[in-house]
């Protein structure tokens, strides 16, 4: 029967999942075909809505105890292929097919049936003198009993979900468009200079209203390190850079920034390019430490070749000259 839904096939449970399996389940679903992340695909968004109507019955306990109760009268003759059974072969004949037949059930849809009345001349008294008013007692008057009712609102709770975010990024800051473990997109304007650990506030996006604080969580970066307020990192050179100096173009988080190497450094030397750190609590940068570390080419070009030729036969320097035996 093509219009009966089985919600476990739909979240791929079987009908004894307990509710964190079938929660689990529509969660990584909804995030696979979610409309956000698949925009323009039709059958991705009928998959959505399926999931949706899918979780909507089975998380709730009463709804999935009467789909399990009912879910088995969908294979009644009355419902075969949404045709009509006759009233002596099927007591389910009155709808038209198992979807119009659950959704009563669980209460979904109220059938509008057609009003049964019979016309009734009408008779008019005679007419009398209007009677005086009727006063109606007063409410607040002592002795009197006057009940009043509050309708409970869900209590807010504050939620927290855990964002992470490259190091780029929670350096510079700006908006920037999350999306949540429960299939919500939010658009979020990142304060500057974030660190991992820090809090960030959404008012009314938590639970019933409530608020919802994304903890923050900076990527480890290839390049740099951070280190309290300093940024360190590791730029290689060549050994024509180390022995006669030069001005070399250094990565920061505020893009290149040029340094003049001094003639004659060696592997392992640090220079330091102050207030290239990153920003503390108080807006105080530190300092980017720059480790050299000199580079041999691996392969050269005949004139290169050559030419350490000629410096090999000219150099004086002996590295092994004091070697301590």
């Amino acid at each position: 029967m093509q219009s009966f839904r089985n919600y476990y096939e739909i979240l791929g449970v079987n009908n004894s999942a307990p509710a964190e399996d079938i929660k689990r389940a529509y969660r990584r679903l909804a995030r696979q075909y979610h409309p956000d992340l698949n925009p323009g695909n039709k059958t991705a968004e009928e998959k959505f809505k399926a999931l949706s109507e899918a979780y909507g019955v089975l998380s709730d306990p009463q709804k999935r105890a009467k789909y399990d109760e009912f879910g088995g009268f969908w294979k009644q003759r009355g419902f075969q292929n949404g045709q009509k059974g006759r009233s002596n072969e099927s007591s389910y004949s009155k709808w038209k097919d198992f979807h119009e037949f659950f959704d009563e059930v669980l209460s979904q849809r109220t059938p509008n049936p057609e009003p049964m009345f019979e016309e009734i001349p009408i008779q008019r008294p005679p007419r009398t003198a209007s009677p005086p008013p009727r006063r109606e007692p007063d409410p607040f008057r002592p002795g009197t009993v006057k009940e009043s009712y509050t309708v409970k609102k869900p209590t807010p709770r504050d939620a927290e979900a855990r964002l992470t975010v490259p190091l780029e990024k929670a350096y510079a800051g700006g908006r920037e468009r999350i999306r949540l473990e429960d299939g919500r997109s939010l658009e979020v304007n990142m304060p500057k200079h974030m660190v991992t650990g820090q809090k960030i506030r959404l008012r009314d996006q938590g639970v019933n209203g409530g608020d919802l604080y994304l903890k923050i969580e900076v990527l480890p970066h290839p390049f740099f390190k951070i280190d309290g307020s300093d940024i360190s990192c590791l730029l290689p050179i060549t050994p024509s850079e180390a022995v006669l100096g030069a001005p070399v173009e250094v990565p920061t988080l505020d893009g290149l920034v040029k340094m003049n190497i001094p003639p004659g450094v060696r592997s392992g030397q640090k220079l330091r390019l102050a207030n290239k750190g990153y920003p503390d609590l108080n807006g105080d940068r530190g300092d980017q430490i720059v480790e050299l570390t000199i580079v041999i080419p691996k392969e050269l070009s005949d004139q290169e070749r050559e030419l350490y030729e000629k410096l090999r036969q000219i150099e004086q320097f002996n590295p092994r000259k004091n070697l301590p035996v």
